[in-house]
């Protein structure tokens, strides 16, 4: 999809036009004329009333309106949602939006997200073209500045491309074929991508990630992305959990568990996603990325409960459940980003069914070495428009992760407090800079379409790290 900025002049007589609408009937500014002509006696017979989700197709001219409901009020969520429910209601051609008129804080940029999000569609595995046939092939925003369009158009899309990787099927995304995707997508921008084959992650003695891979015939890769600009002052430094595919290893998940499992790589194309978008915002900030990739599959080779792992830096670790296998790559990972002497590091990881117990499945949950990381973390997603929310580093619950055999376990044992365990648990690899653990295990995947949001992997994450990264890079304004 094309997005463009264009002048109120430039509207054809039959262009499909996204109108806003609030609640009670009232046009959203920059609607108003186009309002006006609407006949309300289409309003009622439709019972259109302007509120959030609403849509409404109506004849305009030689074109058409597309009323879009904002609400009680236009908020930078409503008009990016509003945005794409709109999207999906233009069914042929072109179209102009008005929605960029409304007084909120960032309307541009939550237009352009709204358009670009909510008009996403994965359609590699569909035979049919109707429904493809659909979508809007470009949108004109009135009043709307074409640096502040390029600027939103750069973590929308980093965000539909981390959506395609994970909504990749397993059997096309080995760690193999998704490194080759990642480094496809960086080739042409300033990121220096570096793979390590298996005969490199045993030299380098990573045992964690190396016992996680032994159940699978589909040889592992780490992925060292590095973009460096002239001038940088500070470095960020980005782990994903990449496993292609969890079926829980010898602790065998159930059928209905393991259905999504596919998307257990969504940390990975997270930050992969953000690494590539930082590159192509020519942000002035070092960035390393750690990305380990790999099944967790059941095989003669598969580790076992109760084996002891040495990961290649920091505590030994007994593993009791070889279903808790994310933060075990994440321990080799982490102690592979800390080579390169980070300021800042985050890990973005689908890591525990706890989280989402704790907040649902459209809140990650945001773990860190301290109050003023974690607020760092949750003012960057606070600007990016995603949904976090900080979580207790509570290191009372430590000594509930001690092993008889091995210096730290894999689980506590216990029913409760899992995401919280398992954040303790990669803070032993985290070493004592500026760290954040962000649990996507929530939203890393939509359960319906709604706004800007598309049923399938979400890429949440990637314009929280985007803004994060400007922020360290002191370009937060």
């Amino acid at each position: 999809m094309e997005v463009k900025a264009i002048e109120k002049r430039e509207i054809a007589a039959d262009a499909t036009i996204i109108a806003g609408v609030l609640t009670g009937r009232d046009p959203a500014p920059g609607s108003e004329s186009v309002f006006e002509e609407v006949d309300d006696r289409l309003l009622d017979v439709a019972g259109f009333e302007g509120k959030a989700g609403q849509t409404l197709t109506v004849p305009h001219g030689e074109g058409v309106v597309v009323l879009v409901g904002l609400g009680d009020e236009g908020t930078f969520e409503s008009v990016r949602a509003a945005a794409g429910n709109g999207v999906r209601a233009v069914k042929t051609g072109d179209a102009v939006c008005l929605l960029a008129s409304v007084a909120v804080d960032g309307a541009t940029r939550a237009v352009v997200e709204g358009l670009v999000l909510g008009g996403y569609q994965f359609r590699a595995y569909k035979t049919s073209t109707e429904e493809e046939e659909t979508i809007v092939g470009s949108v004109g925003i009135v009043e709307a500045e074409p640096d502040e369009i390029a600027a939103a158009l750069i973590g929308a899309e980093a965000t539909n491309l981390a959506r395609d990787w994970t909504n990749t099927p397993a059997m096309d995304a080995s760690p193999v074929d998704i490194s080759r995707m990642i480094s496809a997508a960086a080739e042409d921008d300033s990121v220096e991508v570096t793979l390590w084959d298996r005969a490199r992650i045993e030299d380098e003695k990573l045992g964690a990630f190396l016992g996680v891979a032994a159940g699978s015939d589909r040889p592992p890769v780490l992925m060292v992305l590095s973009y460096q600009p002239e001038g940088a002052e500070t470095h960020l430094g980005l782990v994903g959990k990449g496993i292609t595919f969890d079926s829980g290893g010898l602790s065998i998940k159930a059928a209905a568990f393991m259905e999504e499992m596919k998307d257990d790589m969504a940390g990975a194309a997270v930050v992969a996603a953000a690494t590539i978008a930082i590159a192509r915002a020519a942000l002035p900030l070092r960035v390393t990325t750690v990305i380990p990739l790999t099944d967790n599959a059941i095989g003669g080779n598969a580790i076992r409960p109760g084996d002891v792992l040495r990961p290649a830096d920091g505590p030994t670790i007994e593993v009791l459940n070889t279903d808790a296998e994310g933060r075990l790559i994440l321990a080799d990972g982490l102690g592979v980003v800390r080579r390169y002497e980070p300021d800042f590091m985050v890990d973005v990881a689908t890591l525990t069914g706890a989280s989402k117990v704790a907040l649902g499945d459209k809140i990650a949950a945001v773990f860190a070495s301290d109050s003023d990381v974690a607020e760092m973390v949750l003012r960057a997603a606070s600007r990016a428009g995603e949904f976090f929310w900080e979580m207790p580093l509570f290191k009372e619950y430590r000594k509930a992760l001690d092993s008889n055999i091995a210096d730290i376990k894999n689980i506590t044992g216990s029913r409760y407090g899992g995401a919280i365990a398992a954040a303790l648990f990669l803070s032993e690899y985290a070493g004592d800079g500026d760290w954040a653990h962000l649990d996507i295990a929530g939203p890393a995947r939509w359960r319906e379409t709604a706004g800007e949001q598309v049923k399938g992997g979400s890429g949440v994450g990637v314009r929280t790290l985007v803004e994060l990264a400007r922020m360290l890079a002191g370009s937060d304004g």
